[in-house]
């Protein structure tokens, strides 16, 4: 059984009232406390709340600043959850905080409700399914086409086609209310009605662009109901009341539209101004506009009725089978006896060209005689067979009877002066479906009602459902009653001219045509007031959600919360309509918006229903995703039917919105289906890329981006992600990563200041990828990580990107060298391609442009194409684009060059890349002295270092020993003094070594006693090291020895001799660097393959230096390094 939860007013609880509350609910508790020791009372009672204040995303029951964490720790029954109270509220504050919860749109006063400003209490709702859904629903959807429209339709299309017409757009209607209702019953809906379910059901994007599609629709359906009420009043009721009249015969149709837009801009001035000073009133009538429609169709009803006892008397003038208009002669005959003497009629004088009975007539009136017909035939006349057909027309043909005797007569003369009954428009089956549709919108009123409902999940489906189900019942029968009981000429006669000009409608209608009239005149203008109330509202509504940034003044009014400036600015859109001035062109547009919003509330459930995500529950339990998808293709088979060009400006509108609000609007996450949907087709995708690796076809490089932090969390080099942004162009996949040193419960706060920093730049640059940021003990093992682990499935990367380390040759930083060497292997071992862009911080940036130079290739080895293919896709960029591609390759002794240029040439143009190409040779000669010495100074300077090393490591060593010794015999001997040893160090220290590695020493003391307890425990464990004795001689002679060590070790370096390997490699690079220069020292970037590290690490700082001189005097360099696989391919 379904909960009711009771509504408590936001400002009904002073705060005097509040604390005095609190104050006798506390002594209350502590006597209670007293007496049985328990605090419960504590956990459950009073906690006042002055209002949630919380926005409608927010929950609306946790995390309330006003909760009095006091009262909440006073029981000890919780202990055990007392520290988790901060995050998790108990249940019974939280079963508290949902009874007082309220689903009035928060921040907005109603200007009802804001009717006397200093009252305390609001009522709470009460309004019932009738009430509260179902009358507005029938208000809503019964109107102005079933009063001037509708007999029409059923004329033109035939009793069938219009059956037809009728059942799909009520069908259409029923299947979105049911997925409204499922998407309704699916939790609190605030008020705020369809917008609220698109958005939260489809996401920001999708909820901002069918909202905006929704509000246009409701605007242009005021212009409609506008348009309607003054048709009614200038064609039935007050004829004379129009401005322009029609000086010639013809000029009719322009004068009407002229009269429609002037009182048309009086009529939304006059009500724009009553929606803003008195909406209260507007929302009173609502209630006597209805009424007004009921007793309009129930004396529809009664008329019918009438017709088979005693039909009404409305004769219509035919000549042949041509209908005459009766607003210009009164007798339907060509002659009239008069005292014994045959004279003509007006009608002769309309035909003719003098009152004599010798004068030249028209040549169709002479041939066909004048006939008089019964309008209103009856129920019982059987005419309802003569009307089931359609009787479609062009513009300005002449309204005809079917089964009428004719002699045609010559068309010499022009008819456009007789007084006959003429089309204003053309007639075909998708028109008149365009022209309908509005008649059965209108069933989100009730939605739109939510917060002021009693229990609106039993409500809106309920509701809803009977009142499109009766409506559906009235327009059915309608078009069956008016086709068997009304004739087919008055019918299609749209504005009555055959029965004197009234509304053909009217005639039907008992006691008189005039409840129809008037009846149809207020339901028109309160529909119209109606629209012009609701669709400001709704604009305010997406507006303070914050998602379509231009729209957000809107979001402003008055201080009583009434939306002025949307209402301005519904009220110069709905102007818009009526300067269109014909019903019949507005209604097709308002058709559009109404189909797109109901498509998308359809497609809302269905994929809901389909992803089964755990919140989806509705209590309306009649629904089904085929339901939804049956009317999600109905909404769009309609658009297209009504109107393919509108349609598709519809879409075009609805994705420009789309578009910006993905592009410029807020982020927000409302756990649409959307997002949902993306996850499955994310999974799903993965899923089938998991099978193989891609073809090479399909292969584009996928980049793990390593990035530096300084100390502060900022990217050290930001024209990396710049490089990585023009060669990518948002294609593919990008994992930007770096790490940070530690561990992640110490470095968890930096993690989360380096992720946004990452992501900022990432923004700033263009650089459309994700973020991983990795916390490691060790930078290497991170990196490492990073290359096993990056990515998901088969969207992992293939490609590093990583700078050079251009600081690696100073001691302090001895490790950044090693961790490059470690990369570039592991990036070979796990069968990734390597890029490494020197001198980065040189590369252009996203806003430079290139007007000319080249980007040089120089392709030594093949390994796999990459050299080949990125120029290519780096000049797709608007950075690169105006530099040309060059290819060098190198010919040795045996190559025959002339020959090695025409193969590249060839497959270059297989490749369908456009290059220059060139072919340096590189002749064996003798090695230089540069060269030699070059290797040598090398060699040198890493053997110095590895000693300087491994004395600095042996140093490190003994000063440990000394610490430990003496806190162990600190710890052993308590009666010694335990600055003695300290100070007998520190005398050996002074003695022996610089003041730096004192300090070093003192450091490792002063941090071994801040952990007396852990140290102790490990000197127990550890007995025969406690034993051991340091002696000053034992320390003197092993700094000593090792001295000696050391002196001996430089006298080798002094006296070594280069490695004739490294001399060769040396040798490759000084010839080769001499070459690039040669050729490629002005490039804009130069590409070269990048040799691989040494299989013998011991060499490995011989292999930085050969790399820093291979590239030495180049500004931007780009070194390639393959993944061994072919990743561009000459077929296609």
């Amino acid at each position: 059984m379904p909960t009711n939860f009771t509504v408590v007013p936001v400002e009904a609880q002073g705060g005097e009232r509040d604390s005095a509350e609190r104050d006798a609910w506390r002594q209350e508790e502590e006597e209670d406390n007293r007496d049985r020791g328990s605090g419960e009372r504590g956990e459950q009672g009073g906690v006042r709340h002055s209002g949630d204040g919380i926005s409608r995303e927010s929950s609306p029951f946790i995390n309330s600043a006003e909760m009095d964490r006091g009262n909440m720790y006073e029981g000890k029954n919780m202990a055990l959850f007392e520290e988790e109270m901060d995050s998790n509220p108990m249940v019974s504050s939280l079963l508290n905080k949902l009874a007082n919860y309220t689903n009035v749109t928060q921040g907005v006063v109603e200007h009802e409700a804001d009717e006397d400003s200093k009252r305390k209490e609001v009522k709470v709702p009460r309004m019932g399914t009738f009430i509260g859904v179902y009358l507005p629903c029938l208000q809503n959807i019964l109107g102005v086409i079933l009063f001037l429209r509708l007999t029409w339709i059923v004329g033109t299309a035939g009793v069938l086609e219009s059956f037809i017409i009728v059942f799909m757009c009520c069908a259409c209607t029923m299947l979105t209310a049911i997925s409204m209702s499922a998407i309704a019953t699916n939790g609190v809906v605030p008020a705020g009605g369809s917008y609220y379910m698109i958005s939260r059901s489809l996401g920001p994007e999708f909820g901002g662009a069918v909202g905006l599609c929704f509000y246009l629709g409701t605007t242009f359906a005021g212009a409609m109901y506008i348009l309607g009420t003054i048709e009614i009043l200038l064609t039935y009721i007050s004829p004379s009341a129009a401005i322009f009249k029609a000086e010639e015969v013809g000029e009719e149709t322009e004068a009407m539209l002229n009269n429609m837009r002037v009182y048309g801009t009086c009529i939304i001035i006059l009500m724009a101004i009553v929606v803003f000073v008195g909406v209260k009133y507007v929302n009173k009538l609502a209630l006597v506009f209805l009424a007004c429609v009921i007793l309009s169709i129930i004396a529809i009803y009664a008329g019918v009725i009438k017709t088979a006892i005693d039909p009404p008397d409305f004769p219509i003038c035919l000549l042949g089978n041509r209908t005459l208009s009766k607003r210009s002669f009164d007798v339907c005959a060509k002659f009239t006896e008069r005292n014994n003497e045959t004279k003509t009629t007006n009608l002769w004088l309309l035909f003719c060209n003098s009152s004599l009975p010798t004068a030249m007539c028209d040549d169709y009136f002479s041939l066909n005689n004048v006939t008089e017909i019964q309008g209103i035939p009856g129920i019982l006349s059987g005419v309802l067979i003569d009307n089931l057909w359609s009787t479609y027309s062009e513009k300005g043909s002449i309204v005809e009877k079917k089964n009428q005797p004719s002699v045609s007569g010559s068309e010499d003369i022009k008819i456009a002066g007789r007084p006959y009954v003429f089309t204003d428009i053309m007639t075909y089956f998708t028109v008149l479906v365009g022209i309908y549709f509005p008649s059965v919108t209108g069933i989100m009123a009730g939605s739109n009602r939510s917060g002021d409902l009693k229990d609106a999940q039993k409500s809106i489906p309920t509701g809803t459902i009977l009142a499109i189900s009766t409506t559906s019942f009235i327009y059915l029968s309608c078009i069956v009653l008016f086709g068997a009981c009304i004739e087919g000429v008055v019918l299609r006669d749209k504005f009555g001219e055959a029965v004197n000009g009234n509304l053909v409608v009217g005639t039907l209608a008992w006691p008189s045509p005039w409840v129809i009239v008037i009846g149809s005149f207020f339901s028109t203008c309160g529909a119209g007031l109606q629209s012009l109330t609701g669709a400001p509202r709704l604009l305010q509504a997406i507006a303070r959600d914050g998602i379509v940034p231009f729209i957000q003044v809107f979001g402003h009014g008055k201080a009583n919360g009434e939306p002025t400036w949307a209402l301005l600015l519904t009220a110069a859109i709905c102007e818009i309509g009526i300067l269109i001035a014909s019903l019949d062109s507005v209604a097709p547009i308002l058709s559009m918006f109404f189909l797109m919003c109901y498509m998308f509330v359809n497609l809302a459930c269905a994929v809901q229903t389909l992803l089964r995500t755990p919140n989806w529950r509705p209590r309306f339990k009649y629904y089904h995703w085929t339901l939804s998808f049956l009317g999600m293709s109905l909404c769009l088979a309609l658009m297209f039917i009504c109107s393919w060009y509108y349609a598709l400006i519809a879409m075009l509108i609805a994705g420009c919105i789309y578009k910006y609000i993905e592009y410029r609007g807020a982020e927000k996450e409302w756990g649409d289906g959307i997002r949902g949907l993306s996850l499955n087709a994310a999974r799903y995708a993965l899923l089938r890329v998991e099978d193989g690796p891609p073809h090479t076809k399909n292969w584009r490089p996928q980049l793990l981006v390593l990035l530096n932090l300084d100390c502060e969390q900022l990217v050290k080099h930001p024209r990396l992600l710049s490089f990585t942004s023009q060669l990518k162009a948002g294609k593919g996949l990008t994992i930007v990563g770096s790490v940070l040193q530690g561990t992640y419960l110490d470095k968890c706060v930096e993690t989360q200041k380096a992720e946004e920093n990452v992501k900022a730049l990432m923004a700033v640059e263009k650089t459309k990828g994700f973020c991983q940021i990795v916390v490691s003990p060790s930078f290497r093992d991170g990196i490492s990580h990073l290359i096993q682990s990056a990515g998901l499935g088969g969207m992992k990367h293939n490609t590093v990107l990583m700078a050079w380390p251009q600081s690696w040759k100073q001691t302090e930083n001895h490790f950044s060298w090693k961790n490059f060497v470690d990369t570039v292997r592991e990036t070979t071992a796990a069968q990734q391609a390597l890029l490494v862009a020197k001198n980065i911080d040189l590369f252009p940036t996203n806003q430079e442009r290139f007007t000319e130079g080249n980007i040089d290739v120089w392709w030594i080895v093949h390994d796999g194409g990459m050299l080949m293919l990125l120029p290519f896709l780096l000049r797709q960029h608007k950075v690169w684009r105006k530099c040309k591609m060059r290819i060098f390759t190198v010919a040795q002794m045996d190559d025959n060059s002339i020959q090695m240029k025409k193969d590249l040439q060839m497959f270059l143009y297989h490749l369908r890349l456009n290059a220059e190409v060139e072919v340096v040779e590189m002749f064996e000669n003798d090695i230089s002295a540069f060269t030699y010495e070059k290797t040598l100074m090398m060699e040198q300077r890493s053997q110095m270092l590895k000693q300087m090393q491994l004395s600095k490591n042996e140093r490190e060593r003994e000063i440990q020993s000394i610490t430990d010794e003496s806190r162990g015999s600190v710890r052993r001997k308590s009666c010694s003094s335990p600055q003695s040893i300290g100070q007998d160090v520190q005398a050996l220290l002074n003695n022996d070594y610089d003041k730096e590695e004192a300090q070093l020493i003192h450091d490792r003391n002063t941090a071994s006693r801040s952990a007396p307890a852990v140290k102790a425990s490990v000197a127990a464990a550890m007995p025969e090291k406690v034993q051991m004795t340091w002696t000053k001689e034992k320390f003197v002679a092993e700094k000593h020895k090792n001295k000696d060590t050391n002196v001996s070790g430089f006298k080798d370096i002094f006296n070594m001799k280069p490695n004739q390997s490294n001399v060769r490699r040396m040798h490759t690079a000084v010839k080769l660097n001499g070459v690039v220069l040669n050729k490629s020292q002005h490039a804009q970037l130069v590409l070269l393959n990048m040799p691989g590290p040494p299989k013998n690490r011991k060499g490995d700082e011989n292999y930085m230096e050969f790399l820093e001189v291979l590239t030495e005097g180049l500004d931007r360099v780009l070194l390639v390094r393959g993944s061994g696989r072919e990743v561009i391919t000459i077929y296609s």
